[in-house]
């Protein structure tokens, strides 16, 4: 079965979406998600100029020679660009080999380790009784597990806070980056009051869920994380940045608040010392941002020999394709966690007819060959491209911050 086309599909149904399409010599074809949000034209020129042509003739049964030849055969190895490439040649790769196999693609990884996959909504408000708000609206729609974010007052803008109640949080919406300005001790001395007032409300069973997103020191991270203690968090997410990965053994030291990282990780070198030194709980490194099933599953079965389990993110600056891709690997992979979900847009769902479906609090990801996943291109060709930036932070005194 040879690639004999392989072209690149960026559309904007809401938000900036990026597709490859690989078709073969029997006419089937499969599809991978490339979308690195706010960078989405970089990985475009990456796929144009250096993979689409080298993939050209090749065995589409020949995922792990073509993995290796995209990754090692490259002398400038990994970063975000690199590895959403890869990721979505490999994602299509094995879509292409379910598809030519007439299965479902967990059947092909090795058949389902459990029958449903539980994820996380978002609930967010710009204050508490905001978003205990939404919360209500998550468990009235089934969900098990809610992450919950909130403004904090004295501050203008708040990470993970829709502008409007109700509405999706989308970061990616202006053409050039905002500024917003952070706090950190306003933070820190008023989201346990939000962990408090969702457990008073809803009781102890619903898994809760928080992000911070980069924004603390070590120590200031251990802080919370012990702040937390009282309100059993199903994790604390992100909670200092993660190139230092020493950092998350002081966190470690002074918390049992269990610790969830990686959406911003590429490689399995990226959290191998994380893992290996049992510093957190759930890696959430994406298929598409971290070179793919191929490269994943590597990460996955490292984690498991140190009772860390996969939370991957999955928010909506992940197309349905990758979401797809992922309830079969979540599916699968014997540690699972959990599955991050944010609800497309229903232009979004008209472009990416797919076969997973959600019913109480889980996903199904269906029974169709492959990932379960399809493009409308002609539907698709109605949404062009809009530039869109992630935002910046900065301190109240001006100095650049984490965002």
């Amino acid at each position: 079965m040879r690639i004999t086309h392989a072209r690149v599909i960026v559309c904007c149904p809401g938000r900036n979406l990026v597709t490859l399409k690989l078709e073969t010599d029997q006419g089937l074809y499969g599809i991978g998600d490339a979308t690195l949000n706010g960078r989405e034209q970089a990985v475009v020129a990456y796929l144009e100029e250096h993979v689409v042509p080298a993939l050209i003739g090749r065995d589409a049964h020949g995922i792990e020679d073509i993995w290796q030849f995209l990754y090692r055969g490259a002398y400038w190895r990994r970063g975000p660009v690199t590895m959403s490439a890869i990721g979505a040649v490999d994602m299509a790769l094995w879509d292409l080999k379910a598809k030519a196999a007439g299965m479902p693609l967990y059947q092909l990884l090795g058949g389902k380790s459990r029958d449903r996959v539980m994820v996380y909504g978002h609930a967010t408000g710009h204050d508490i009784d905001g978003c205990l708000e939404e919360v209500a609206r998550h468990v009235e729609q089934g969900y098990r597990a809610v992450r919950v974010q909130c403004g904090i007052p004295g501050m203008a803008t708040t990470y993970g806070v829709a502008k409007r109640a109700g509405e999706r949080y989308e970061p990616a919406d202006a053409d050039l980056p905002a500024e917003h300005v952070w706090d950190t001790a306003k933070y820190l001395n008023f989201v346990p009051k939000l962990f408090e007032a969702v457990r008073e409300r809803f009781g102890d069973e619903l898994h809760l869920l928080h992000d911070v997103h980069h924004r603390l020191t070590p120590i200031e991270a251990a802080r919370l994380g012990k702040l937390a203690e009282p309100y059993h968090l199903f994790w604390l997410e992100d909670c200092v940045p993660a190139e230092n990965q020493e950092a998350f053994r002081l966190i470690r030291q002074h918390t049992t608040t269990p610790l969830a990282v990686g959406e911003v990780f590429n490689s399995i070198h990226d959290c191998r010392e994380l893992i290996e030194s049992q510093s957190i709980d759930y890696i959430r490194a994406t298929l598409t941002h971290a070179g793919g099933i191929s490269h994943v599953r590597r990460i996955a079965a490292l984690a498991e020999l140190y009772h860390v389990r996969t939370g991957f993110h999955g928010p909506t600056d992940l197309s349905p394709v990758c979401l797809g891709a992922a309830l079969h690997f979540d599916s699968w992979v014997p540690n699972f966690g959990i599955q991050e979900y944010m609800p497309h847009s229903e232009e979004t769902e008209a472009v990416f007819p797919h076969a997973y479906r959600f019913a109480d609090g889980h996903f199904t990801p269906g029974d169709a060959p492959g990932h379960g996943v399809d493009i409308d291109e002609d539907l698709a060709a109605k949404y062009p491209y809009k530039r869109a930036s992630l935002p910046v932070n900065r301190l109240e005194d001006g100095t650049l911050w984490h965002w």
